[in-house]
């Protein structure tokens, strides 16, 4: 759904470029009107016009060849969506992005909460195209690389803790934010989750065709059961209320959240075996939501089971329908999970496998220099009757006033037979680290002999 782009370029005369069918709407609200409305109007928005997306995007699409076809295929596209001008999830998607994902909406957002980024796609513009007879819809968001489903398929579906934790936290900033601008996401999971094109450990939220305004201008949705809206999104995580034909709300997307969060943990949730039949699904999040604790031990062993994750989910099960979530409370479960297994939010994203998630296991310590001339000077001793080989003479000299260590020439050699290999000895230096011979620890000592210190009697 999101075209891929190439060889942006911004030509001056841009709007002699645009065809006279094509209706657009940019993200500051203002119509892009044709050229003969006059030159002066022009200039006045081609400053902000000429900088956005949507104008290079536009001006590649007015220079499409003639039996050019918009995508349709939402997976083959990365900064663009076109569908059918009738298509209603598209619609949907569209109110969203013109009424909460506008740029400076964002940046706002992030400035007041002191956030380096948020997940969420910034909306440049949309329109409409007529091609052949037929209108399409599109709009124009930042480009974005693969999703995360792809990742969890290459991962052994399985991620580690620690990455399980970040995306968490990223997903309850994202979250929040839309929350708080009356939307609701209704379909959070790994496909619906992309990589930063420009940098990967960036991750956003995308696909809002699901998007319910909870709040609209601030008025909460009563709770009211419909059979015909039943199990609605993605049946393996949807929401319990969603099950029930109840529209979502803020304690539905953190339910999604955290049936995602067990999922990427332990690879499979309970209920996958039986997809097909919703109500063994509903019934299976139902006995979930009652007993927290035997839910997780079926997901996951009990030296593996990850409590951040059951404090989660058991502070979601106390929220009621309108509750507004404690989204730091939520943070702060997951920070402590993080700190638990010796991690921290350092805001890189890695999905290789490893202990915890925290790197590799603390058994394979590096052994201590002195150890291994132990090790090496006794394996080196060892002979073929079992008795060891007498240890080197070591003689103590006073040189210049300094105390030296002197190891005669004559090295100890090793009895010889037919059986057994022959082993190398150990070298002096070996000899001396493992008598405890050394001067001061940490005191680097030059080769060859100390140098005689000058009297100061004899420089006068």
């Amino acid at each position: 759904m999101r075209q891929s782009i190439s060889g942006w370029t911004v030509v001056r005369e841009f709007w002699r470029s645009i065809e006279d069918s094509l209706e657009i709407t940019t993200s500051t609200r203002c119509p892009l009107k044709p050229r003969q409305q006059g030159r002066a109007e022009d200039q006045k928005r081609g400053s902000l016009l000429r900088s956005s997306p949507l104008e290079k995007y536009l001006q590649i699409l007015a220079r499409s060849p003639g039996n050019w076809e918009p995508p349709l295929d939402r997976a083959a596209s990365d900064c663009s969506i076109w569908e059918p001008s009738d298509n209603g999830p598209l619609f949907s998607e569209l109110k969203f992005y013109m009424r909460a994902a506008k740029p400076d909406l964002i940046q706002s957002w992030m400035k007041s909460h002191k956030t380096k980024y948020l997940g969420v796609p910034k909306y440049w513009g949309s329109g409409l195209h007529e091609k052949g007879g037929k209108r399409y819809r599109f709009m124009v968001m930042d480009r974005f690389g693969t999703d995360l489903q792809k990742k969890f398929e290459e991962s052994g579906r399985r991620f580690p803790r620690k990455l399980v934790l970040q995306l968490g936290l990223r997903l309850l900033d994202i979250l929040e934010y839309i929350h708080e601008h009356e939307y609701v996401h209704a379909d959070i999971k790994a496909s619906n989750l992309l990589l930063s094109h420009n940098n990967p450990d960036q991750v956003y939220l995308v696909d809002y065709g699901l998007a319910y305004r909870y709040s609209p201008e601030g008025i909460l949705k009563e709770y009211k059961e419909d059979p015909k809206r039943c199990h609605d999104g993605t049946i393996e995580f949807t929401s319990i209320d969603a099950h029930k034909g109840v529209s979502p709300c803020r304690r539905s997307d953190l339910e999604i959240l955290g049936y995602c969060m067990v999922q990427w943990l332990c690879s499979k949730l309970p209920w996958e075996d039986k997809l097909q039949d919703s109500l063994y699904v509903r019934d299976s999040k139902l006995r979930c939501r009652e007993n927290v604790s035997e839910f997780m031990s079926k997901c996951f062993s009990s030296q593996d089971k990850p409590d951040e994750l059951q404090k989660f989910m058991e502070e979601v099960k106390t929220l009621s329908y309108t509750d507004k979530p404690a989204y730091q409370k939520l943070r702060s479960i997951l920070e402590a999970g993080l700190k638990s297994i010796g991690a921290k939010d350092d805001d890189k994203l890695e999905f290789s496998s490893s202990v915890n998630g925290v790197g590799p296991s603390s058994s394979a310590e590096k052994t201590p220099k002195r150890k291994r001339a132990v090790d090496y000077k006794e394996e080196a001793n060892d002979e073929t009757d079992g008795t060891p080989a007498k240890k080197s003479k070591v003689e103590k000299k006073e040189v210049n006033g300094v105390k030296r260590v002197v190891i005669p020439k004559k090295k100890a050699t090793l009895k010889k037979t037919a059986a057994s290999p022959k082993k190398k000895a150990a070298s002096p230096k070996k000899i001396l680290v493992e008598m405890a011979t050394q001067t001061t620890p940490g005191l680097k000592r030059g080769r060859g002999r100390p140098k005689k210190k000058a009297d100061p009697l004899e420089s006068e």
